[in-house]
């Protein structure tokens, strides 16, 4: 991987480790746009303040954007979905598979 191409991840990975940022796009992904309290709820412990700063973050990286309906996923936020569209697979099968890591006893 070149050195342009681990930027442009690192930016990326930047902005969507930002707190309540993947949970803001997560909760766009079913393409209905929300208004910012249906979309503070829908989140879920997020302040007013930390979820305005989100949105703006994520309405300046192209990945929401707001319109008379709330807010929803740009063309570009619904590319980014689709090629996250296989974590909820994953993860069903990443949590199994730690629940049977767990039921299995140690070895001595």
């Amino acid at each position: 991987m070149s050195n342009k191409d681990k930027n442009a991840v690192s930016q990326l990975f930047q902005l969507l480790e930002s707190r309540y940022a993947l949970r803001v796009l997560w909760a766009l992904r079913d393409g209905h746009p929300q208004t910012f309290r249906l979309l503070q709820d829908s989140v879920g412990g997020v302040t007013p303040n930390t979820l305005n700063t989100r949105l703006k973050e994520l309405r300046a990286a192209n990945l929401i954007e707001h319109g008379g309906n709330g807010y929803g996923l740009t063309k570009t936020g619904l590319d980014l979905l689709k090629r996250l569209s296989d974590l909820q697979a994953f993860s069903n099968k990443w949590v199994a598979a730690q629940a049977k890591l767990a039921e299995t006893p140690a070895a001595p």
